[in-house]
């Protein structure tokens, strides 16, 4: 059996690798530490868990996990996982981060970005993207993971394919809605009942922190005009990618790069994806619709951000880093309705 840690176990992210984990046939959840639950059992403070684990959480201990674990997933905001991170690297235990901090391979891009300076850069060589269509094999030897974002699974998907036929002058368009999960457990009045019922805003406009994330996972191609809303469902994404191509093409040839992948569901053309087919599963479905009057294509996505945009792409990457089939674990259909 793996022997799996969890720091952050407390929010979303962290909620959803532990059902996650706990249903694995090839794992077991030895610890999770956690900052504001120390000395409370995991299943008083997530009661969703009641009668399936006995663990307390713990304070972090870098060392005391890397004895106990094979691997350690981190789930704490953004900025908050390099001290972590380097700490239970140099404990020499493998690392899954699903935060933001190890994504970006330039450090300036991060500093703008995340409006901080990255205080373990010398840990970045190191990280493998955990997209795993495009990195299944430098994540079979991954020591340290950075688990794409949500919104960037979403849009890197569907756009790497195509990065030989955009036309580099004209920026990609992204439009994309998530669910209010998308940003975090922790209480903020934007994001309240009465705020987003009935309601629908676009928000970070021209300064979100996946801009650079998707940029340069579509090899900076081209420029990435991304746009984010949030609407009042709990969770799921729903991207609208706008793509320029320099000439037509044969986009179903083109996305066959995908026939065979476990989790990459393609559609075909004018097959539009829904959140609720995806809802509680590591799929990411995709169509499309090909514009002859504008000359655009217009590619439409969805994931849900809590499993295919987090913890089922992070138990994903964990399963090809120990050798298990892929799928394991994570072969579930979407919850609908």
């Amino acid at each position: 059996m793996i022997r799996i840690g969890i720091v952050g176990a407390t929010g979303y992210g962290g909620r959803e690798l532990i059902r996650l984990l706990l249903a694995h046939p090839n794992v077991t959840l030895t610890a999770v530490a956690s900052t504001s639950a120390v000395g409370e059992r995991l299943d008083s403070v997530l009661p969703a868990f009641r009668d399936m684990t006995d663990l307390i959480f713990e304070a972090f201990d870098a060392d005391r996990l890397a004895q106990s674990c094979d691997a350690v997933f981190v789930g704490v905001p953004g900025g908050e996982s390099m001290e972590y991170v380097a700490a239970l690297r140099k404990a020499g235990v493998r690392v899954l981060d699903i935060g933001p901090d190890f994504r970006l391979k330039d450090t300036e891009r991060f500093a703008q970005y995340y409006k901080r300076e990255h205080t373990a850069p010398g840990l970045i060589p190191e990280s493998v993207y955990g997209l795993v269509p495009w990195y299944r094999e430098a994540l079979r030897e991954a020591q340290l993971v950075a688990v794409p974002g949500c919104y960037p699974i979403s849009v890197v998907v569907p756009l790497r394919p195509l990065l030989d036929q955009v036309a580099v002058e004209t920026p990609i368009v992204v439009d994309t809605i998530s669910g209010i999960s998308g940003a975090g457990r922790s209480l903020n009045e934007a994001f309240h009942f009465p705020e987003m019922n009935e309601n629908l805003k676009a928000y970070k406009l021209a300064v979100h922190q996946h801009t650079p994330e998707i940029e340069q996972e579509t090899g900076d191609r081209a420029l990435v005009q991304f746009t984010p809303h949030v609407a009042p469902m709990t969770r799921g994404i729903l991207s609208t990618i706008t793509v320029r191509p320099a000439k037509p093409a044969d986009w179903q040839a083109i996305f066959a790069c995908y026939d065979g992948e476990p989790f990459v569901r393609v559609l075909g053309e004018n097959a539009l994806p829904e959140v609720k087919y995806v809802r509680a599963t590591n799929f990411v479905d995709f169509g499309w619709t090909w514009d002859k009057r504008t000359g655009n294509l217009i590619i439409v996505s969805a994931v849900d951000n809590l499993m295919g945009g987090t913890a089922g792409m992070a138990v994903q990457c964990l399963n090809i880093m120990f050798g298990l089939d892929e799928t394991t674990g994570l072969r579930a259909g979407g919850m609908a309705p």
